[in-house]
């Protein structure tokens, strides 16, 4: 088997998590991952299927899934074993800071002489101090890296210097750092769409199941996505995916769309491994109706639930389309507060009125699901804004929730204020004050054993203290509200009760024994792994209702990945013994496929 021109590992956010002391919070309640963050970004699948079409040799690796499912498995043994001509981690939110430059540090360790690559929205933002770092070779800066990364690459199997390579920045032989310009930003997402099958083929090709899920739960939660652009045309304050930031960082001007007809057989392809949940992320309104108006056309042959993302409320006459489409489909929207002095200065412009009015045509149509989102952490918020932003989500399930189709969520602005939004770049305005700054300052705050000490910023109105209470109070609250309207069992809220009151009391004990010592500190190890365990489990909430019987697509999937690896093993076995493969033509069939697979 050949070795592969690039290994990209998806490192945990906390490297040593396994060893670290930590209360996580409730930082990824609202995202299909853990606070471990093992979900991988989208980018991974693209940037390994164009690698891949070009000729070079791509796996994935989620070192991070690899690490939680496995008490046992030695990351650094694994890492020494690859072969690779680069490794890639990714760095794209920040929250991996820590875990992405230890694991670049475990590759040159072991490997001196093979490349590390980073990339993502984080390594474009800080870059320049990321390639002052021994570990880091190359910063790809920009959101579309896929082009200039298989340029690297050749130029490495090549062992010359990457001059001509945009948007890279790199150390030169003499240790010089260079600094290429940010030129390829294309005005179009014309990649092909991805081969959901090749992923598979790629599982049985590398024998890697763990390594290529998305997250630690998709096997009985799949989910799969759409994408309609890169950039946005919103200025929501806090977001490192904004405008602003796309034209500060990343040289974007404007959103480079997806050609709709592209999109709907993006969307079909991810559809073709089956049911599970499917979404489209972005606002499909961003560029206009008629781009709308030909996706929906495209897709008007699916019956199965689709999610869709609006950015502002809809009108019912919109919603009358994507209803005829798709009668299945499902809405989010993050409203971010109730108080609309609140969301005005976070960017968002309209009314609770256009909101509720936007919820009733839904419903008018179909809609099989809404989630709305709010969030802790913003301008002009109080606590007493959160409780009644809670206080808001009940009167929402009052009215619209009788047969449980409003599903209200809040959650922190966690662990980071994003760098690069405007919240981060214009603090001041904003009412915002930042307390790591630096990639350096973000990277030792993510050791801190409470997640309150973790958060790189406070408002004018919440200090650090009253974002993490309030964060629980809202959660205890919600869920109280949920459970008086059938949306949470008796068991779940008793379970989450109790987690939430004993997390809020080892948040006080961790402030006290942090400015002990570490002996003190290790008497909690077992109770911070419970709490962060529970933490950590399943959100019944991401459902939808579409948890997989035991011949669901993804299930099928794994099975014949699974049997597929065994045809794989058993073949490598017979072959190493002198022996022919054995078994029933079935098998047999297996063992062929697999081989063709590498």
């Amino acid at each position: 088997m050949s070795k592969p021109d690039l290994v990209i590992l998806h490192p945990p956010s906390v490297y040593d998590f396994r060893r670290e002391l930590k209360l996580y919070g409730p930082i990824s309640e609202v995202v299909p991952s853990t606070p471990i963050f093992e979900m991988y970004p989208f980018g991974f699948a693209t940037i390994a299927g164009y690698l891949e079409q070009q000729g070079l040799r791509t796996r994935i690796v989620n070192l991070a899934l690899r690490m939680m499912n496995d008490p046992s498995f030695d990351a650094e043994r694994f890492i020494a074993s690859q072969r690779p001509t680069a490794f890639g981690i990714g760095l794209h939110w920040l929250c991996h800071a820590q875990g992405a430059l230890e694991t670049a540090k475990i590759a040159k360790r072991q490997h001196p002489d093979v490349p590390v690559v980073m990339g993502g929205f984080s390594a474009s933002y800080y870059h320049e101090e990321l390639v002052e770092y021994p570990e880091v070779d190359y910063v790809l800066r920009g959101d579309s890296t896929e082009a200039p990364l298989a340029q690297l690459l050749v130029c490495l199997r090549e062992e010359g210097e990457p001059d001509d390579v945009p948007n890279l920045s790199w150390r030169d032989k003499r240790g010089n750092v260079r600094i290429n310009p940010l030129r390829h930003v294309p005005e179009s997402v014309q990649i092909r769409p991805i081969d959901q099958a090749f992923m598979v083929r790629t599982v049985l090709r590398d024998r890697d199941l763990t390594g290529y899920m998305p997250f630690r739960d998709w096997l009985e939660y799949p989910m799969g996505a759409g994408i309609t652009c890169r950039g946005c045309t919103h200025n929501c304050v806090t977001c490192g995916g904004s405008e602003y930031a796309f034209k500060g960082y990343l040289g974007r001007e404007k959103p480079a769309f997806r050609p709709p007809e592209a999109l709907a057989e993006d969307v079909r392809n991810i559809r073709g491994l089956g049911r599970g949940f499917l979404m489209v992320i972005g606002d499909i309104r961003q560029a206009g109706m008629d781009y709308a108006r030909r996706f929906l056309e495209e897709m008007a042959v699916l019956r199965d639930p689709i999610t869709f993302e609006l950015f502002t409320p809809a009108g019912e006459q919109f919603l009358r389309q994507v209803a005829e489409a798709l009668p299945n489909y499902a809405l989010e929207i993050s409203l971010e507060s109730h108080d609309e002095e609140v969301r005005r200065a976070f960017g968002k412009h309209y009314s609770n009125e256009a909101v509720e009015r936007t919820i009733e045509a839904a419903f008018a149509t179909g809609c099989q699901r809404l989630d709305i989102y709010f969030m802790i952490g913003l301008p002009k918020q109080t606590r007493q804004s959160v409780k009644d932003t809670v206080a808001y989500c009940g009167e929402l399930l009052d009215r619209y929730g009788e047969d449980g189709r409003v599903h209200p969520f809040i959650s922190p602005l966690a662990p980071f204020l994003d760098p690069g939004s405007m919240a981060f770049e214009e603090s001041e305005k904003h009412g915002y004050r930042i307390f790591h700054r630096t990639l350096e300052e973000h990277r030792q705050a993510l050791l801190q054993p409470s997640w309150k000490n973790v958060l790189n910023y406070e408002t004018e109105w919440m200090m650090r203290e009253d974002i993490v209470l309030s964060s629980y109070e809202a959660s205890l609250e919600l869920n109280r509200v949920k459970a008086r309207h059938g949306l949470m069992s008796p068991e779940e809220i008793a379970r989450q009760e109790a987690r939430t009151i004993r997390a809020v009391e080892l948040l006080e004990e961790l402030d006290v024994l942090g400015k002990v010592d570490r002996a003190s500190l290790d008497e909690l190890q077992s109770e911070l792994a419970e709490i962060n365990a529970i933490a950590s489990r399943p959100k019944n909430d991401w459902e939808l209702g579409l948890r997989l019987g035991a011949w669901g697509s993804p299930r099928k999937v794994y099975f014949l990945v699974s049997q597929g690896l065994a045809a794989i093993v058993n073949q490598s076995r017979a072959t190493a013994s002198g022996n022919r493969p054995t078994g029933s033509s079935t098998e047999r069939k297996a063992s062929v496929s697999g081989g063709k697979s590498r």
